[in-house]
């Protein structure tokens, strides 16, 4: 069987691009968003990352996002924070001051789960940094560090592995509900 290439081809980024970034504060700062060169370098692939279309790219502060990194489906990325400190009102001191914004640097590598949600104070995400599913990040982690939970925290680290050792994962069998079911096959339920 030949696996369709995981990454996204121009076009699809650009759709994805379209749909998810946000510049909600954009009477304060009008971000950039920066691909690394390296993100169009792969040969045999119009680019090297997948950005979910239902992801959100805070783009108040600008973001530079690199080679081979996955942002998965309603994963947040903020540059902006908002003042919660004194006893005025919040949205008063808002309206005066407005916002707290930051860039943000996504290294090479980096892969951002479903539902995960990287803060305003979260400033640099190094290579290899993988954020596990509905995790959210106050802080920058380390290069080839998985974090999760909430707050997120390091779990892991992203050892290296031969390539012998990376085909290795892939031929043990997973669970498989037609054995569990003692089913002979499987069907759709007809609803």
């Amino acid at each position: 069987m030949r696996f369709r290439s995981a990454s996204q081809t121009r076009e699809e980024l650009e759709t994805s691009l379209k749909a998810c970034r946000r510049r909600p504060h954009s009477n304060i700062n009008k971000g950039k968003l920066i691909f690394s060169p390296a993100v169009f370098n792969t040969i045999g692939s119009e680019t090297n990352v997948v950005i979910s279309r239902f992801s959100i790219l805070d783009n108040t502060g600008s973001i530079h996002i690199g080679p081979w990194c996955m942002i998965g489906a309603r994963a947040r990325i903020y540059t902006h924070d908002h003042c919660h400190q004194g006893q005025e009102p919040l949205l008063s001191v808002q309206e005066r001051h407005g916002v707290f914004f930051q860039d943000k640097y996504i290294g090479s590598d980096v892969w951002i789960h479903e539902n995960a949600i990287v803060l305003y104070q979260a400033s640099i995400l190094p290579d290899g940094f993988v954020l596990g599913a509905g995790s959210v990040l106050t802080k920058n982690p380390g290069a080839y560090e998985v974090w999760g939970g909430v707050p997120a925290r390091k779990i892991a680290d992203r050892k290296k592995m031969s390539p012998l050792e990376i085909k290795n994962l892939f031929t043990g069998e997973g669970f498989s509900l037609k054995d569990y079911l003692h089913m002979e096959t499987l069907q759709d339920t007809e609803l």
